[in-house]
């Protein structure tokens, strides 16, 4: 049983108190763009994994793809995007298959709507795990750099709550509480950043997708290395559970199901 759903891995780090980081003088990066010279491209890799309510994983997948930011023009572009399941009768993943749709799937990144049912035009209907790398990685964005003035060291903040989403061609999602967290400072790439926490628990979502609807909730959650000196980000990871009861074609009985990922976004070398 195939089920798409939308999370992430663990990765520990150094966080220092607000005691010291005020001492230093330590401040949250101001502007975005300014700060990017020309382009860089990100690997995002996802696992899935569904498995039954005692652990038992039945099925597998992985989708990767590159992602180029900073474009002429403020656009991104999506190129070497594939999609891995498990070879017949196996649990090890066979061959990656290129999709070929997604190579130069290219848009404004700040004023394209993702949401809009025009957006994902030349996606097949069942292309949900492509759709969710482009949905996932704006969220990267958004909670990573758009939202950093609005944190505060070990400060909750309350992003979005009780928000409805209509996701066009896959189903509804219901946020109750995205909470964004400023908990202290790490490195990657030889960047000193931010290190911020994101997780939205409980969150009822409705799919509908060909030969499956699915009625659940998802927990997400999640951090975000975002670089001081240019904050660009230079590390994500993305974790989600999904339970859910779901319902074939022609078959009023439901089947319990649980669908879990994690997701790692990585910058690739500089352009």
């Amino acid at each position: 049983m195939k089920i798409r759903s939308v999370a992430m891995e663990f990765v520990g780090f150094l966080a220092v108190s607000a005691a010291c980081l005020m001492s230093q003088g330590w401040k949250l990066p101001k502007g975005v763009e300014a700060k990017q010279q020309g382009a860089r491209t990100y690997r995002f890799t996802v696992d899935y994994y569904t498995s039954d309510t005692k652990g038992q994983i039945v099925q597998r997948q992985q989708v990767k793809g590159e992602y180029t930011r900073g474009l002429p023009g403020g656009k991104a572009i999506w190129k070497n995007v594939s999609i891995t399941e498990p070879v017949a009768d196996s649990k090890a993943l066979g061959s990656p298959r290129v999709r070929d749709f997604m190579e130069g799937f290219e848009y404004p990144r700040k004023s394209a709507n993702p949401l809009s049912p025009d957006f994902f035009r030349a996606f097949p209907t069942t292309a949900v795990l492509e759709r969710n790398l482009v949905w996932d990685t704006i969220m990267f964005e958004n909670f990573g750099q758009e939202q950093l003035d609005h944190l505060r060291l070990n400060e909750v903040y309350h992003l979005l709550t009780d928000q409805d989403v209509n996701m066009p061609g896959v189903g509804t999602f219901h946020n109750r509480d995205i909470q964004l967290m400023w908990t202290g400072r790490s490195r990657r790439n030889g960047q000193d950043c931010a290190l911020i926490e994101y997780q939205a628990y409980f969150n009822p979502l409705a799919l509908s997708l060909p030969g499956m609807n699915l009625q659940g909730r998802s927990h997400f959650w999640g951090q975000i290395w975002v670089s001081l000196s240019t904050r660009q980000i230079e590390f994500g990871t993305l974790y989600e559970d999904v339970l859910g009861e779901i319902t074939l074609p022609g078959n009023a009985a439901t089947q319990v199901t649980n669908a879990f990922r994690y997701g790692i976004f990585e910058p690739l070398a500089k352009n």
